[in-house]
């Protein structure tokens, strides 16, 4: 591992640490440090920036591939997924739902797991068919 890639790898890990806690403090409101958050949140932000020149001066410019449109559609309907699914756990786990907001939480939530399921498939059918 060379020494560039090291910084990286800690300027990251230091830079998402500072950031994370920042962010925990602004949005945990029992600890009443939402001024304090958004500072520390903006000093984590600072470090991971540092990281962009750390590797534009170590990793050349590489000649860029045509688009795969593939895999581009591979991450929409991944993120689709996802989000559809997110939206079903928070229809069930709200703190007083109903029969009805679990039973449209539960049949959101496996519509979007089907459909990150079938990501896989149809990123087949698509490399499939160029």
């Amino acid at each position: 591992m060379k020494k560039e890639t090291l910084l990286e790898i800690i300027l990251g890990t230091i830079g998402g640490l500072v950031f994370a806690i920042g962010m925990c403090m602004c949005l945990i409101p029992e600890w009443d440090m939402f001024t304090a958050g958004v500072v520390v949140a903006i000093i984590g932000f600072i470090i991971l920036l540092f990281i962009i020149p750390v590797y534009r001066s170590n990793h050349p410019k590489k000649q860029h591939a045509p688009i795969n449109w593939g895999i581009v559609a591979t991450w929409i309907i991944g993120i689709i997924g996802a989000l559809v699914m997110g939206f079903g756990m928070s229809k069930v786990l709200v703190d007083s739902a109903n029969k009805t907001d679990m039973l449209i939480g539960i049949i959101t939530g496996i519509i979007g797991l089907i459909v990150c399921v079938l990501n896989y498939p149809i990123y087949s059918y698509i490399k499939g068919n160029k």
